[in-house]
């Protein structure tokens, strides 16, 4: 097995004709990352190093706050869901009644969780066509630029789609998974209903959204969690921790472990970055969001840059339709005023090309548009 310096965390294993079982091979769309290397002799390696040409972060986003478990919460998120069209990172949610206690827990395990032995992170790695495990995602290239971060992804729920890995989860780390999940998905399901009942009440021309064609769509949602670690960069300026791009989901909530900005938004062509508040939660819309709205919501690009000196950590939590859906516009909102501007296709497929594509901002979505003339014809978006 060949190695190949990975910038913190040692090497990535490339594929060769000796391979071994106990050795896993580069997947399409993955890379291994076993383990992340102590702080005090980690060095850069120039070529695994995303270099960075935007331009400079402009004053943080202002950020309103809703407080769900309160009788204000829907009318707070009603209020804010007028302004979805111009702004795509719904809120930084505090109070929002996820124990203190549970996010202090999973901090801890979570810290514990990537500071594991190599040879206990082994038995977690990425195996063949499965995302899931240690490792970074969208690697389509063995001299593709990596980001300076090492994760974690795992799907959560329904327990139908679980793997062995999950069981393998140290089981602390294991039952507070589902119950931020839990937690998490109570405050998506009220985001949810807030969403709905904006796309009812205004929808697009004289249509409005069929709830029940929504609610079908989630009936048997597929719930996933990426856990990231982005360590100390002697050279911040000359990498990043996670290539811009918007997620493929409908819904992602963020929580944050410490307190080190590195979450950034893309808004009117400047980086912008998202000042993180104490134990708050960031709700992110997502593409599927934006395909079922047919455009009313807009997901958002967004990255994860690096600190010189402080690491980063924080936990992604991605709510998506069930895997034997179609992926379209909500037929509801569409007619005559009112064309598709995506195309339909299933799920799974969705998903599939997602996973196998080297991140690029929103060029997976754009993938998916269709292009309508003033007079309202269109025609499919055929770039490739």
């Amino acid at each position: 097995m060949e190695g190949r310096f990975l910038g913190s965390f040692g090497y990535k294993r490339v594929a060769s004709s000796s391979s071994s079982a106990h050795e896993p091979s580069q997947l399409a769309g993955a890379s291994l990352v076993p383990v992340a290397a102590p702080i005090a002799t980690r060095r850069r390696g120039s070529q695994s190093l995303a270099l960075l040409l935007p331009p400079a972060p402009q004053s943080p986003v202002p950020f309103a706050t809703a407080t769900p478990v309160s009788p204000q919460w829907v009318t707070s998120f009603c209020q804010l869901a007028a302004k979805l069209k111009n702004v795509s990172v719904l809120n930084q949610v505090i109070n929002h009644g996820v124990s203190a206690t549970l996010l202090e827990d999973f901090k801890r395990e979570i810290i514990d969780f990537f500071n594991l032995p190599k040879e206990a992170k082994k038995k977690l790695w990425q195996q063949p066509d499965n995302q899931e495990g240690f490792g970074q995602l969208f690697v389509i290239s063995e001299e593709q630029k990596l980001d300076w971060s090492d994760m974690f992804y795992i799907t959560t729920l329904p327990t139908s789609l679980r793997i062995q890995l999950f069981e393998n989860l140290p089981p602390k780390l294991r039952s507070l998974s589902l119950s931020l999940t839990g937690d998490a998905g109570i405050l998506i399901y009220r985001s949810e209903k807030v969403g709905h009942h904006y796309l009812m009440s205004n929808g697009q021309g004289s249509k409005k959204v069929d709830i029940e064609e929504i609610e079908e769509m989630f009936s048997d949602e597929v719930q996933s969690m990426r856990m990231n670690y982005y360590p100390p960069c002697p050279e911040p300026d000359m990498a990043i921790g996670f290539t811009p791009h918007s997620d493929a989901d409908a819904l992602t909530i963020l929580f944050q472990l410490n307190e080190v900005e590195g979450l950034q938004i893309r808004k009117d062509g400047n980086w912008v970055p998202v000042t993180p508040l104490p134990n708050a939660f960031v709700v992110n819309i997502g593409d599927i969001m934006e395909v079922l709205s047919n455009g009313v919501y807009r997901s958002i690009e967004h990255r994860a840059m690096v600190n010189a000196t402080k690491e980063r950590l924080s936990i992604a939590t991605f709510y998506s339709s069930c895997l034997d859906s179609e992926l379209g516009p909500a037929r509801s909102l569409i007619g005559p005023d009112n064309p598709a501007r995506f195309r339909r296709v299933p799920i799974d497929k969705y998903f599939k090309e997602f996973f196998a594509r080297k991140l690029n901002g929103k060029a997976y979505l754009d993938l998916m548009k269709i292009e309508v003339a003033e007079d309202g014809s269109c025609g499919i978006n055929l770039h490739t």
